[in-house]
């Protein structure tokens, strides 16, 4: 599985040592993860490890077995089940003397939050503001739901006895944390391998809201997601018609003015940065604009 990891066309590889390893295998399961770092071909991808959580006996074994092992080959570490900023700031303490010990840059390392429980939604905002070494949130839905009591034992799909999504109000939490403090945020796993229409409602519904990405399990579940949170080309286009027509507006041969009608559609700062995120995922995903980028009928607004 390690070995297929590294052909697919994620944005990011986490090997994990928590969860998916059985207690009798975490020592073994370090020495296959430090070797897939060195060795493994990543390509641009973000490299990152799961370890155990805090409080549990593995967790700093894990850490530093990875970190003297292929530190220089981490670009993160995923911290679990983080139920208080004390978690995050022992990883960052711990990073510091392991970078400082190994000669490698203190900083280097960042940390992806896994927000797992009821008390870590309640603390996020302390959380995600914990470490300069923070890069992301990510929601852990299992864990999640158990901790909140919600009576079911599958995950990412509605239910019929809820009118509504039940994560919505966790999502939106999550979402104002992570940007309050330059955060990304994704979704956590779809279970139901097989099942790619329910992926692809689980992924929409995240991607709707504004969240930056959705886990998979599996490498037939890699599209679907990809394909969610990448912009059409018809929605990239459209934003790079905006920018344009809107720095047009702006500058004094355009009458320095700060509204302009694009499509018989008013556009102004608000239109523009929306317009950034739009083609900034674009871009990282490779699109480029059709036909050129013009403000084409774009018209100074009144």
């Amino acid at each position: 599985m390690i070995l297929k990891a590294q052909s697919l066309t994620s944005d990011m590889v986490f090997l994990d040592l928590e969860d998916a390893v059985a207690p009798a295998a975490k020592a073994e399961a370090r020495d296959r993860v430090t070797e897939a770092l060195v060795q493994g071909q990543w390509g641009q991808r973000i490299r990152s490890v799961r370890i155990n959580a805090v409080g549990t006996p593995w967790g700093l074994s894990d850490l530093v077995s990875v970190m003297e092992g292929a530190g220089e080959h981490l670009d993160t570490i995923m911290l679990p089940k983080v139920s208080t900023p004390a978690h995050v700031h022992w990883a960052d303490a711990s990073l510091t003397m392991l970078e400082q010990s190994l000669g490698l840059p203190v900083g280097t390392v960042g940390v992806e939050i896994q927000i797992e429980d009821a008390k870590g939604l309640t603390e996020v905002d302390a959380i995600a503001s914990a470490s300069p070494r923070n890069r992301a949130l990510h929601f852990g839905p299992g864990d999640f739901q158990a901790s909140m009591g919600i009576p079911s034992v599958a995950f990412g799909r509605l239910s019929d006895a809820y009118p509504g999504d039940p994560m919505h109000h966790v999502f939106g939490r999550l979402l104002v944390a992570a940007r309050a403090h330059g955060l990304q945020v994704l979704d956590g796993p779809f279970l139901a391998i097989k099942d790619i229409d329910g992926l692809r409602a689980s992924a929409q519904r995240a991607g709707a809201m504004g969240l930056d990405g959705k886990w998979v399990l599996h490498p037939d579940q890699v599209e679907t997601v990809n394909a969610v949170f990448t912009p059409t080309q018809e929605e990239f286009d459209r934003a790079e018609r905006i920018l344009v027509a809107y720095e047009a507006a702006i500058s004094p041969s355009g009458g320095a003015r700060g509204a302009v009608l694009l499509d018989d559609e008013m556009i102004d700062e608000a239109s523009r940065a929306m317009a950034l995120v739009v083609t900034a995922r674009g871009r990282a995903a490779g699109l480029t604009a059709h036909g050129g980028s013009t403000g084409g009928d774009g018209q100074i607004a009144d």
